[in-house]
């Protein structure tokens, strides 16, 4: 179990969406956190002026799950979040990290941007509009130790600001589910069973090819009792061909969604067409049971028992 912190966040122009400032008690550090918009007034404060790292966050598309993320360093931040005004239309808003002691320098600044960038990868929560993955400079052991502190506090308090993309995934349910066609069948009242629609391009290379599926909206009630996925390709196919057994269901983008991760890759099912009573897509997941996908002859016998 993580230790409990606490963080203090001022707001100077009272407006809780606005410039906020975050510090920490016994930390030396000082974050800032304000709207592209807000720029100009953050601008002209003093902390602008010191060496310091950033992360600049958008979307370049907004149909994307994923946000894009610009991570830089600057030995006055002012001036270099001042060129990114100009040329970096996808950010919408910003964190800054100085050091209200003024402890970091040069190398302490370039380690860090080194180590988010490389978290951001690790991790592959978002989209770098970084152009090359900086190298790790050298620092002596203590130097070393005393910067990774440092960061583990910005990596504490982001999460917190709505940015969790240094964050490696944590799954909300682990139903570790095997092949239900190997196991007596459950009841047909119990809703295990996820059904997606997948275009062709998706389902051969997500669903098949990476044995997944992700940026699906799920009700909370529902993630505990997940053990099944099922995907429902559209036209011209428009059938349910293909489940998985679902080992565990993990945060997907910013936005409350969730990626599946399959316990077994996906095997063919009876192909289960549209029934006549049913529109001729289906625009979202819907839920069902797997007993009862065993019996369909079609998407209506399936998703009238909900």
């Amino acid at each position: 179990m993580a230790d409990p912190f606490t963080i203090r966040i001022f707001v100077p122009n009272g407006d809780p969406e606005g410039v906020r400032l975050i510090d920490r008690m016994n930390w030396t550090g000082l974050g800032l956190v304000f709207r592209r918009s807000d720029w100009s007034e953050v601008r002209q404060r003093s902390e602008m002026q010191s060496a310091g790292i950033y992360v600049l966050v958008g979307r370049r598309n907004e149909d994307d799950d994923r946000p894009t993320l610009y991570v830089g360093q600057a030995d006055g931040v002012k001036g270099r979040i001042d060129s990114h005004h100009k040329d970096k239309d996808f950010w919408d808003w910003a964190a800054v990290f100085v050091s209200s002691s003024g402890g970091l320098n040069r190398a302490h600044i370039t380690w860090l941007e080194y180590a988010l960038v490389k978290r951001a990868i690790e991790t592959e929560r978002c989209h770098l509009d970084n152009g090359n993955a900086p190298q790790e400079p050298a620092l002596t052991e203590a130097e070393k130790a005393d910067t990774q502190g440092f960061m583990n506090e910005i990596l504490q308090i982001l999460p917190l600001v709505g940015l969790r993309v240094f964050e490696h995934p944590k799954p909300v349910a682990a139903p570790q589910a095997k092949d239900p066609m190997n196991s007596p069948p459950a009841s047909s009242r119990i809703r295990d069973t996820i059904i997606v629609p997948a275009r062709k391009d998706g389902f051969q290379k997500v669903f098949l090819g990476e044995s997944c599926w992700y940026a699906i909206r799920i009700s909370g009630g529902m993630l505990d009792k997940i053990k099944y996925i099922a995907a429902y390709q559209t036209q011209p196919t428009s059938a349910i061909t293909h489940y998985a057994p679902v080992s565990r269901i993990e945060p997907y983008g910013e936005d409350g969604k969730y990626k599946l991760v399959f316990s077994e890759p996906a095997k063919r099912l009876e192909p289960i067409p549209l029934g006549d009573a049913l529109p001729t897509t289906m625009q979202g997941p819907r839920y069902t049971s797997f007993a009862s996908l065993k019996k369909a002859r079609n998407l209506t016998d399936v998703l009238g028992k909900n």
